[in-house]
């Protein structure tokens, strides 16, 4: 510990003399101004935490993989002053501040063969206690409303998120010391889900790949602090999409590489939002007086530096750039509305209910005729999709199954004579005791059914069981089966 201490207080010295070099003038990429004149930064500015990084790769959590092959290390940016928010450690990355700005959750490696885990600082005391022990990585942490935090795990197939921590009626309950003993995973499928932001309505914002579990493209999902509900936060898939964070008026921006784009409720679809040139690492703040902090580079072959931009003006504003480092995930201290907190409707079930109002709609195109069965397929540990079970659907598309719990699933729609007509291209997951609905296969937030009553509620009001209770058969290969 001591060693590495040394090395850290070595290489700080190193980082701040690169910063007072690295301050300019308004607009500037690389400035060479005297420090104590140099700082753009209106007084309003709250200090910020951003992590310094040699080399940053914002997307390597997706593949299971380090962000900071090199080390990371967290400073605290103050009236153009740099300095490192914490010691003792050789790694430290993830600052999130808490409601009241009182504390900071980071991760950190006490020593370089560490594996990263979960800690909070105290801000007045500038104490820190470790929250979470583990024997894998633990990255990401973010507070939820009272008394729990939420996090991604390293596992074999990647990340995971979980909570852990209990749920308070306190408002300012802290996180318990034993948080790492309540742990409630999120996510359920045999890819990496990250954390990126904790919206207001008390959802986590994730990352991971779309379609979910099983596709290439990086997108922003949804899901309760329960691991119910998830759902694509927009259905216009397209371009890699990363970093996003919620403003104040509910809009989240975020980033496509070499542009921002944000979702606003009034639209179904992605919104560009009309920047200056430059690459963006994602992680937008915004600032008191609506300005945005943004890491940015202006090419693969610089690094991102800490600007300041006004939305609507031609350019940015340096806050401080180092040469020799990536300057990325910038965090304000200081405080913040809370989240609401979500309360669970889940239930000690095995199984979870869901009602389609009617599968012939989607987004790529609605079916002509109603389908005559839905079957669902879930996924061995082994990468193998298995059939549980066939149910059926009514003239009008609709189909009230039980599902199991707790683990990948997709449905397919399946014609008369039992070809797949159509098949879910990822997977979900559905909790225990979840009571789930959705207007049709991916249709969108655009898109509602007809007001009426669903025929399969008119037949009956029980669910066809397809928890796997008959024997299960290669997705592939195995023909329908009624109930």
């Amino acid at each position: 510990m001591r060693l590495a201490a040394s090395a850290l207080a070595a290489a700080t010295v190193g980082f701040l003399i690169a910063v007072a070099c690295a301050f300019g003038p308004a607009g500037s990429e690389v400035a060479q101004a005297n420090p104590k004149t140099a700082d753009p930064r209106p007084h309003s500015l709250p200090p910020v935490l951003v992590t310094a990084a040699t080399l940053y790769e914002p997307l390597a959590a997706l593949k299971g993989g380090e962000r900071f092959p090199k080390g990371a290390q967290i400073m605290r940016v103050e009236n153009g002053v740099a300095a490192p928010l914490v010691s003792g450690f050789a790694a430290s990355a993830d600052p999130n501040v808490s409601w009241d700005a009182t504390t900071v959750l980071f991760s950190a490696r006490p020593s370089p063969t560490d594996h990263w885990q979960i800690w909070e600082l105290d801000l007045a005391s500038h104490s820190t206690r470790q929250l979470i022990a583990s024997n894998v990585d633990l990255i990401r942490p973010m507070y939820l409303p009272v008394g729990q935090l939420v996090y991604a795990r390293r596992l074999a197939q990647g990340y995971r998120i979980e909570v852990a921590g209990k749920a308070s009626v306190l408002k300012l309950a802290p996180i318990d010391d034993a948080a790492g003993q309540t742990v409630l995973p999120l996510s359920y499928i045999p890819a990496s889900a990250v954390p990126v932001d904790v919206l207001r309505d008390g959802r986590v914002l994730f990352e991971s790949y779309y379609p979910l579990g099983t596709g290439s493209t990086p997108e922003l999902f949804l899901v309760y602090s329960d691991g119910s509900g998830v759902e694509s936060y927009r259905c216009d898939h397209g371009r890699a999409r990363w970093g996003g964070r919620q403003l104040a008026n509910g809009d989240v921006v975020f980033t496509h590489g070499a542009s921002l784009a944000r979702f606003t409720s009034a639209l179904a679809h992605e919104a560009a939002v009309p920047a200056p040139h430059g690459e963006f690492a994602g992680g937008i703040r915004e600032t008191p007086d609506g300005a945005w902090l943004v890491s940015a580079r202006t090419g693969s072959a610089s690094h991102y530096a800490l600007k300041l931009w006004k939305p609507g003006a031609a350019a940015m504003t340096v806050v401080l750039a180092d040469a020799g480092k990536n300057l990325v995930d910038p965090v304000l201290i200081a405080p913040r509305p809370r989240p609401n907190q979500h309360p669970t409707g889940l239930h000690p079930w095995n199984y979870a209910n869901i009602l389609a109002l009617d599968a012939r709609q989607s987004r790529i195109g609605d079916l002509k005729v109603a389908p005559a069965q839905v079957r669902l397929e879930t996924l061995k540990p082994d990468g193998h999709a298995v059939v549980k079970g066939t149910a059926p659907v009514e003239a009008d598309g609709s189909f009230f199954v039980q599902t199991p719990a707790d683990q990948p699933i997709r449905f397919a729609l399946l014609d008369a004579k039992g070809t797949v007509i159509r098949r879910e291209q990822g997977w979900f997951w559905v909790r225990k005791g979840e009571q789930r609905y959705c207007v049709g296969c991916h249709t969108g937030p655009e898109r509602a059914s007809e007001n009426r009553v669903p025929a399969v509620l008119l037949r009956t009001t029980i669910p066809a069981d397809l928890t796997g209770q008959k024997p299960a058969a290669n997705a592939d290969a195995a023909q329908p089966r009624g109930n």
